[in-house]
C-alpha cells in the first residue's frame, strides 16, 4: 500500500513538473548610438503576462535587477516565456524601457541607448 501510494505521488509530481510554464534564458546587449557598449549600465527586468495558463509559484523568479559588464552585456538565467518589460538606466544616456513578447527558449535582445536630449526651460 505505501508503495503504490509513493508510485502515485511521484507520478502526480511529474505530471506537474510537465504542466510548468515555459521558461526562456536572455541575454541583453546594451550599446550607444556610435555601437560602443555602455558598461555598468542597470538593467531591470520584470515578468508582465505569461503565455501558460499555469499559475506561477512562489519558487518562479519574476523580477531581476542587475548591471551590464564591460562589453554592455547581461544575462538572465531563467525567466518564464512571455510579456517582459525590460528597462535600462544608464549615466549620460535616456532612460530605456519597452515589453517585449517572448516565445523562444533562449533570446538575445540589442538595446541602443541615446543621448540625454537638452532641458529646456519656460521660465
Amino acid at each position: 500500500m505505501m508503495r503504490a501510494t509513493l508510485v502515485s505521488v511521484l507520478a502526480l509530481a511529474l505530471a506537474a513538473a510537465s504542466f510548468a510554464a515555459p521558461m526562456t534564458k536572455i541575454n541583453i546587449q546594451v550599446k550607444s548610438q556610435g555601437g560602443k557598449p555602455v558598461d555598468r549600465a542597470s538593467v531591470v527586468v520584470r515578468f508582465v503576462e505569461g503565455h501558460s495558463i499555469v499559475k506561477l509559484g512562489k519558487a518562479i523568479r519574476t523580477t531581476f535587477e542587475l548591471r551590464t559588464n564591460q562589453e554592455g552585456e547581461a544575462s538572465i538565467p531563467s525567466i518564464p516565456q512571455g510579456k517582459i518589460r525590460i528597462q535600462v538606466i544608464a549615466k549620460g544616456y535616456q532612460t530605456f524601457g519597452e515589453v517585449y513578447d517572448i516565445t523562444e527558449e533562449e533570446k538575445t535582445v540589442n538595446i541602443t541607448l541615446n543621448p540625454p536630449q537638452q532641458q529646456y526651460s519656460a521660465h
